[in-house]
């Protein structure tokens, strides 16, 4: 069954340990620079809002890959990226809708969250339960609920009184 990454932006408190986790658990250093998901701030709105690859549907990472090194993995509903097959032209970088590929410097090479295979260890650290890995049907009805909160929230915070 296919699951998805689900981020709660009202739990989240910006403490970036999902960086650290994550860039500790892919490259064996602690450096958010280097990570697969990146929190990224909203100045008066809230403390951070994690950004991973959301292994969109119809992906345009896959489609403009020269190579076809970005292939579905229906397993666990992921985009994987071949490194052996990847040739560094960065194109999928330039089409993520979501800015969430990215490049490693240290490596010199294209990154994306891969799920960690299906066990995502961001998950297992976020000491707030900001994010959540939910099977496809509770993950739809948990955005429709962040939605409907966050434009609610939005809504008391700027209407016109």
């Amino acid at each position: 069954m296919t699951k998805m990454l689900v981020v709660d932006h009202l739990k989240c408190t910006g403490c970036r340990l999902c960086e650290v986790v994550c860039s500790v658990n892919k490259n064996g250093v602690s450096n958010p620079a280097r990570a697969r998901i990146a929190v990224i701030g909203w100045e008066n709105i809230c403390p951070g809002i994690p950004m991973m690859c959301q292994q969109c549907e119809m992906a345009p990472c896959m489609s403009v890959c020269p190579v076809g090194a970005l292939t579905r993995d229906e397993n666990i509903g992921r985009v994987s990226l071949n490194y052996d097959l990847c040739i560094g032209c960065k194109l999928c970088v330039a089409v993520c809708p979501f800015g969430a590929m990215g490049i490693d410097a240290a490596a010199r090479r294209v990154i994306k969250c891969d799920l960690c295979d299906g066990d995502p260890m961001c998950v297992k650290f976020c000491e707030t339960k900001a994010l959540q890995f939910l099977d496809e049907s509770q993950a739809k009805t948990a955005k429709m609920r962040l939605a409907t909160t966050g434009l609610s929230e939005l809504i008391r915070k700027f209407a016109i009184q």
